[in-house]
């Protein structure tokens, strides 16, 4: 299965599928038809409406909001990077604005050494005695407790969103992705790829 390198996207243009194609699994897509029930459905409905409504016309922050609203989600719980303290103020802010109670969690919560869980002095990134660990499972099982309806990430380190998401009761979005390089836009990878190619 190489979507990535395929040429037709007979899934979306429609014409002749190539070799490899997933499409070739009819099963699977049963499968997934079958699980679009209740909550799924929902929430798939909601996504679509949002997509169809806000295409080229709303914000990433604005399509969060809209797409709870419709779901009729209500405590929304922010999972935030200390890096991005201010971002994460603001983003409480605009979605408390549109009537939604917030709860939010810092990275850095329990103001645990990383040592605690195997780094070593050299492993940290200012290689003192004390460096408070990121702590995505801890943020989930809080935002569980708060039995929020939605959560979203800002700016969680790689590996650290993916515990997030494994951890947390609620679904999960994205609202933005970390990339102190690339001034949090980490796109301009691939964009800019005749730069960065021997960087990357």
């Amino acid at each position: 299965m190489y979507c990535a390198k395929c040429d037709s996207y007979a899934c979306y243009f429609g014409g002749k599928r190539p070799e490899n194609c997933p499409m070739d699994l009819m099963d699977v897509y049963d499968e997934a038809l079958a699980q679009y029930d209740g909550f799924e459905r929902e929430i798939a409905v909601n996504a679509g409406k949002v997509e169809a409504e806000g295409y080229l016309n709303w914000c990433r922050i604005k399509e969060i909001a809209e797409f709870a609203k419709r779901c009729g989600f209500r405590k929304l719980g922010l999972a935030f990077c200390i890096g991005l303290r201010r971002e994460a103020r603001e983003t409480v802010s605009i979605l408390e604005k549109y009537g939604f109670e917030v709860f939010s969690v810092v990275c850095k919560t329990g103001a645990i050494d990383k040592e605690v869980i195997g780094l070593k002095r050299e492993d940290k990134i200012s290689k003192k005695d004390f460096e408070a660990m990121c702590n995505p499972i801890a943020q989930a099982e809080i935002l569980n407790r708060l039995e929020t309806d939605l959560n979203i990430i800002l700016g969680l380190c790689v590996g650290h969103d993916t515990l997030f998401i494994m951890h947390s009761k609620a679904p999960v979005t994205c609202f933005a992705v970390k990339d102190r390089v690339l001034a949090h836009n980490p796109l301009g990878a691939v964009y800019a790829r005749h730069y960065f190619r021997k960087r990357v």
